[in-house]
């Protein structure tokens, strides 16, 4: 199932310059939402050995969009208005829909370490749609950079040779539609909280978990030994969505983006030690490209911000 989008400094403002005691507590919350998510990638494809892929989205999706209902409920904060209809949130749920099925049919189908180098991949993608769709400018030393880490992504899949594996491809679907997801919720509405926005992103996805059951042609079925998993990835993705949501809101995103890439350590582990996955040199290349690509795209953003804060202060 998708992740819920980061809040907006819109919706979630925090202090300009946070206290170092706050800095530490927002890295801690955003690195153990990025084990959590590691997680919740684990159990999703150890409930998929058990329960057709179909309605593992289906059921992700409904627990989910429960779980966010009563968050929603506890914040008062509505759970339907006429904004659910604004183009910018129907784009915005199109693309929620095709990252989930990228995301469940990688998960089910891709090795855990071959998936978590191309979800490394997002930031590079935000790039290139901020570029296409926002019209922002985006100069030379980027582009390269995302030139580098579609290379790196490249090693990974290894298109065209023995090593490829066709599947892998639903992964880069996970990661275009989640980018893209991320990127229309700039144009969405500023007055819809966070929280109703990713209950409207799991509700959408229900009616076309049961779309793939049908295409697939596997029966609904409730094998406990799937259920158990499925559970506990609803509830670590939850718990990962408010962990990142609270980094977010005691310091600058400077301090706490750079440590959602310690996610890619966490699912390469988890993918070592439960699957048994063995990850090649041309992966850990790969993986390691992207992570840098990604990484100084990030800090170059980040640098191109600062100076334009510092040409508004001086005009």
């Amino acid at each position: 199932m998708s992740r819920p989008a980061a809040p907006s400094a819109a919706r979630a403002p925090h202090p300009a310059a946070a206290r170092p005691h706050e800095a530490m507590r927002a890295i801690a919350l955003a690195v153990l939402a990025m084990a959590l998510l590691a997680l919740s990638d684990m159990f999703v494809k150890l409930s998929a050995r058990h329960m057709p892929v179909g309605q593992v989205m289906l059921l992700m999706a409904a627990g989910g969009s429960a779980l966010f209902a009563l968050i929603a409920l506890a914040q008062r904060a509505p759970l339907w208005n006429r904004d659910f209809l604004h183009p910018m949130v129907l784009v915005r749920n199109l693309f929620e829909v095709v990252g989930a099925f990228g995301l469940v049919l990688g998960l089910a189908y891709v090795p855990l370490s071959i998936f978590a180098a191309i979800m490394q991949a997002a930031p590079l993608v935000v790039t290139i749609g901020a570029a296409l769709i926002l019209r922002e400018h985006v100069g030379p030393r980027r582009w390269i950079a995302v030139a580098v880490g579609i290379f790196g992504m490249l090693l990974v899949l290894r298109p065209g040779t023995g090593g490829f594996t066709p599947t892998a491809l639903f992964a880069v679907m996970g990661v275009v539609g989640l980018a893209l997801r991320d990127l229309v919720t700039r144009l969405s509405p500023a007055g819809i909280p966070s929280i109703t926005l990713s209950l409207w992103g799991f509700l959408v996805t229900i009616p076309f978990g049961g779309v793939l059951m049908g295409l697939m042609g596997t029966p609904f079925g409730m094998d406990r030994a799937g259920i158990w998993p499925l559970l506990g990835a609803i509830v670590v993705t939850t718990l990962g969505y408010y962990a990142i949501t609270s980094a977010m809101r005691l310091a600058p995103v400077s301090i706490v983006a750079p440590f959602r890439y310690t996610r890619l350590v966490f699912t390469m582990g988890l993918g070592i030690a439960v699957f048994g996955e063995r990850p090649d040199a041309l992966t850990y290349t790969g993986a390691g490209i992207i992570l840098a690509a990604g990484g100084y795209t990030f800090w170059r953003e980040h640098q191109i911000a600062r100076r334009r804060r510092l040409a508004r202060r001086a005009a």
